[in-house]
């Protein structure tokens, strides 16, 4: 019997290189959107329109403190699953063309140290090189290079069905380790703010400073299970990968869109769904709305062959890392108050903040349409 990783590799080789699906990249465009600008400005509509909908609608756009969900929550898992879908058509794609998996594995680890670099650079700016005491090590394109990274590992060394069964484990051993391990002053069991596990952990062993002070989301304990979502991401992308009629395809990703939302509400009871602890209900139940989010852009987009509507989308999905930086280091913003506070002025003034950041948002695609029209697409 051959080993996985030449297994897949011998079958990738006699295909041809998968193309890019337009529903990839619109999804990952609409998730980008609520990051760059977006959220933020159906958020600020809440409480001015008198409108009971736009209401709760806007209150989805706020974390909970602790325990809760909201659809804000739902953002950066998002971008976990659909960076493992990606990943699964650039590996087949490069091991279709007779790349080594080696070449793949050290191109994805160079990957993951200069997204790491990146993140401590985006947390941290202005920053003390200094004084590593008092920076933040933790960050969101951080945690995306790990994933991406032990995914793509994963997806090169295991098949499908192994590496469901490794998201698995890692889901429950996490359930299980907040569970039964006791914490110093608070015992087991607790999953409070003050008292869970992995806020110990970090503050005993995560170096430099904690984002909420008695833990960091991102630091050392939560990376297991944020790395599900990217290997649930590579399984998604098999799917789409596979050589049966899309009907098929999109009846296998809400089969297991339902699953992981089903699972999710019911781990709940036990291990309440929960962004700041990346509980393993709370993995299940976005990674179940992420398989349902691919699954209706994938039936719009590239079966029904509507894609007009989503080149607003793709735009921003084909430039994901530089508008992700850019909201940080370009005060968007201040630009459109420049631009457009002479216009909006003379409405109420509760409304200004809601038309600056619509303008925000306006410059951030203009730059991105440009950046496409020039064809220049930034990847690490």
């Amino acid at each position: 019997m051959e080993a996985p990783s030449t297994a897949v590799q011998k079958e990738t080789k006699q295909a041809n290189a998968p193309g890019r699906l337009a529903s990839i990249d619109a999804l990952r465009g609409f998730d980008m959107l609520m990051i760059a600008g977006g959220g933020q400005f159906i958020a600020l509509l809440g409480g001015k329109t008198g409108l009971p909908f736009i209401d709760t609608v806007a209150a989805q756009f706020e974390h909970p403190a602790w325990n809760g969900f909201t659809f804000y929550d739902f953002i950066f898992p998002l971008f976990l699953f659909l960076a493992g879908t990606s990943l699964a058509f650039s590996v087949t794609g490069g091991l279709a063309k007779g790349i080594p998996p080696s070449v793949i594995r050290n191109k994805v680890f160079k990957r993951m140290l200069i997204l790491i670099a990146l993140g401590i650079l985006d947390k941290n700016a202005p920053m003390d090189i200094f004084d590593p005491a008092h920076i933040r090590y933790g960050s969101v394109l951080g945690r995306i290079g790990l994933a991406t990274f032990i995914s793509a590992i994963l997806y090169m060394k295991c098949g499908t069905t192994q590496r469901l069964y490794i998201a698995a484990g890692i889901l429950v051993a996490y359930y299980l380790t907040l569970i039964l391990v006791p914490v110093p002053g608070f015992g087991s069991g607790d999953l409070s703010f003050e008292g869970n596990l992995v806020g110990w952990i970090d503050r005993n062993f995560m170096p430099g400073i904690l984002k909420q002070g008695t833990y960091d989301e991102l630091a050392l304990l939560t990376q297991f299970p944020a790395i599900c979502l990217t290997i649930f991401g590579t399984v998604a992308g098999d799917m789409l990968l596979g050589g049966t009629k899309a009907g098929l395809k999109l009846g296998k990703l809400f089969a297991f869109a339902l699953a992981g939302i089903v699972i999710g509400l019911l781990w709940n009871f036990v291990f309440p769904v929960n962004k700041h602890l990346w509980s393993s209900s709370f993995i299940m139940l976005t990674s179940g709305m992420a398989f349902a989010m691919l699954a209706l852009f994938y039936w719009i987009i590239d079966v029904k062959g509507y894609q007009k509507w989503a080149f607003f989308f793709r735009v921003i999905g084909l430039n994901s890392l530089v508008i992700y930086l850019a909201v940080r280091f370009v005060d968007f913003n201040e630009s459109s108050r420049l631009l457009f506070a002479g216009i909006y002025k003379h409405a109420p003034e509760n409304w200004h903040e809601v038309y600056n950041a619509l303008g925000g948002f306006v410059l951030v695609w203009l730059f991105l349409y440009f950046l496409y029209r020039q064809k220049i697409f930034v990847k690490v």
